[in-house]
């Protein structure tokens, strides 16, 4: 029987999510990490605030490994697939330069955030605590896309072709990782 099973079913949701969202902040801290690389050559002005982004999300992952261990509940299956993935996504759109990395650094927030808002409204009164872990990384995550979107052009190539190839990425990813 596993863990998820042994909780009652709200517990159980919450308990998925979590696990989801540890997954995603490893992919996400791989992105910036192999971004940060990469820019140091083709971005360099934006080494500083992608390190400041990389740092919120190894806070985040951190938040949600911490409540995962108080759930007792293991980490999803599809962590070092998001990780393998952040880290690939991170280094093809670090050589493409900057561009590509507020593109994708938009496209990917822009799911997160649906993905969270929508948690908080399925969590709420069901399980308090995911609730409160997920509401301290909203405005970061916020401030991640608002920050990354003031360096985009509408216009530029990188944001026609690679936003809605790393949303619909981010969005299968998250799927996965529910089902798992």
């Amino acid at each position: 029987m596993t863990e998820e099973k042994t909780l009652d079913r709200d517990s159980a949701l919450g308990a998925r999510i979590l696990k989801v969202d540890h997954a995603g902040e490893q992919g996400a801290v791989n992105i910036y990490r192999t971004q940060i690389f990469m820019a140091r050559w083709t971005a360099p002005s934006l080494v500083p605030e992608l390190r400041e982004f990389k740092s919120h999300e190894e806070g985040h992952r951190a938040l949600f490994a911490a409540e995962l261990r108080r759930r007792g509940v293991r980490r999803c299956r599809s962590y070092w697939l998001c990780g393998i993935g952040g880290w690939v996504l991170g280094l093809l759109t670090g050589l493409l330069g900057r561009h590509a990395i507020s593109a994708t650094t938009v496209a990917v927030e822009r799911v997160v955030l649906g993905h969270l808002k929508a948690q908080l409204h399925e969590l709420a009164g069901k399980d308090d605590a995911a609730v409160r872990v997920i509401s301290q990384i909203v405005e970061e995550e916020q401030l991640h896309h608002d920050q990354s979107a003031s360096h985009m052009r509408s216009s530029h190539v990188w944001t026609r072709v690679l936003s809605p190839v790393v949303a619909l990425s981010t969005e299968t990813v998250i799927w996965l990782g529910m089902r798992l």
